[in-house]
């Protein structure tokens, strides 16, 4: 029973930030309707979240291994929960967007610790396969029903319901974390503060300076990503470099970071576009094809990398975003709804596609000791793509239109595949290296976090 509990507090904590992330693009419309917001308004609700869970994705996980997983867990779905209410309260779009920020920092806390507590929880190999069975579907589930749990809201109560829903889930997700397990490093990671000040820093300044078309913010991020790169050649740094010299490790991070553009910057085109012509809940029905490809394929997916490596799922999943996005670009407004709904199969039949390989090739890149630090590094890279999708393709749409955005997401998503194709190893790249030889005590990864949205 403990067991199931904590499973069941775990997954609820999923469940909130995977659900909030896919309903609160539907409700893009009636927020700037409401609260008086234009596009770049808009953007910021999206992309506040984004840019304060990828700044704070590595640090989360360095104070788990170093405070506890359980209290660093507690308080990420506390934060997350205050900032719901926040955002539910809102007068207007400067208070929703700072609290959106605050939901960011809530998701970058909790959400790294899940995959350790559960690997604390879950010793053994055949009852962490069935956890992380359970982890995977209610995934799906989320991102299955994000869309239309989200326009239903939005058009039966309000756009402030999709926030106020956070609240009891988020609550049951806290009571039952008296079952689960507490865990520690005992040669926990350093805290890298300036490491974190500055990309915190580079991501703010670089988001507005593309939301906001400004230059003085664009030499900011300039100055500060130098900064950034400087200090983080240390080996105790935050996000060591030299670990990005492995060959399939910054391999994907480029096609994590070009599928996240194109994927986040469609939703919030999408969103906006669909609701033209329809209600939100009409256009979450119309946008379901795509998660329920997600759910249908992941698992599919994890046989084909079993027969065929991770290279020819990678590249076929970036190339199907890539096209998908392409049609629509071609189509318009005005693609007959048939063909729209093949349209976002085909788009999630990409995303399945590459999700769980792209994070496979780049765990497989390093130690199982760096394990948990090279998949923060992949989400990292997967964070940073779908803030800049969403402030790069909202302008491109404002300034030229539509198919320009969803064309520029096909070029990067194509680009991806390119990518994928040159950068992927097939042989080995789909498994874990073997450890060394030196003996060690056996303990939880470290945790640099897993994906969120």
């Amino acid at each position: 029973m403990r067991k199931d509990l904590t499973l069941l507090s775990l997954c609820l904590g999923l469940f909130l930030a995977q659900t909030d992330t896919t309903a609160v693009n539907l409700a893009l419309p009636a927020i700037g309707a409401d609260l008086h917001g234009g596009l770049p308004d808009l953007q910021w609700v999206i992309d506040a979240y984004n840019v304060a869970f990828a700044a704070l994705l590595l640090t989360g996980g360095t104070l788990g291994d170093r405070f506890g997983r359980r209290r660093l867990f507690r308080c990420g779905i506390a934060i997350f929960v205050a900032g719901s209410v926040l955002c539910a309260l809102a007068p207007g779009t400067s208070m929703l967007i700072g609290a959106r920020s605050v939901q960011g920092v809530g998701g970058a806390l909790a959400i790294p610790q899940s995959l350790a507590l559960m690997a604390v929880a879950f010793p053994e190999r055949r009852e962490r396969n069935r956890a992380m069975a359970a982890w995977s579907t209610v995934t799906g589930i989320a991102l299955a029903s994000g869309p239309v749990l989200g326009g239903f809201l939005v058009r039966e109560a309000g756009w402030e319901w999709i926030f106020w829903l956070n609240v009891p889930i988020g609550l049951a997700a806290l009571a039952l974390t008296v079952a689960v397990p507490e865990s520690a490093d005992q040669r926990p990671r350093g805290i890298d503060l300036r490491g974190q000040l500055l990309g915190i820093v580079f991501l703010g300044t670089l988001t507005y300076a593309v939301v906001q078309t400004g230059l003085a913010p664009a030499l900011i991020a300039v100055v500060a990503g130098v900064a950034f790169v400087l200090t983080e050649r240390r080996d105790d740094a935050m996000l060591p470099l030299g670990l990005l010299r492995r060959g399939q490790l910054p391999v994907a991070a480029v096609v994590a970071s070009c599928m996240t553009f194109g994927m986040y910057g469609f939703l919030l085109l999408a969103s906006l576009e669909l609701q033209q012509h329809a209600d939100a809940l009409r256009a979450g029905l119309e946008l379901l094809p795509m998660p329920l490809m997600v759910v249908i394929g992941s698992p599919l997916t994890g046989r084909l990398v079993t027969c065929f490596g991770p290279r020819p799922a990678m590249t076929a999943g970036m190339a199907l975003m890539g096209a998908g996005l392409a049609a629509y670009a071609l189509g318009g407004a005005d693609v007959p709804t048939p063909w729209l709904e093949v349209i976002f199969g085909v788009l999630g039949a990409g995303l399945s596609l590459n999700t769980g390989p792209v994070v496979n090739v780049a765990v497989s890149a390093v130690e199982p000791d760096r394990a948990g630090l090279a998949a923060g590094v992949a989400n990292l890279a997967r964070m940073f793509g779908s803030a800049l999708g969403v402030a790069v393709l909202g302008v491109v749409l404002a300034h030229a239109g539509l198919g320009v955005a969803l064309g520029i997401g096909a070029v990067v998503e194509f680009g991806g595949a390119v990518v994928a194709w040159a950068g992927v190893r097939d042989r080995g790249a789909g498994r874990t290296p073997p450890p060394p030889r030196s003996r060690s005590v056996q303990r939880a990864p470290r945790t640099g976090g897993v994906a969120s949205g």
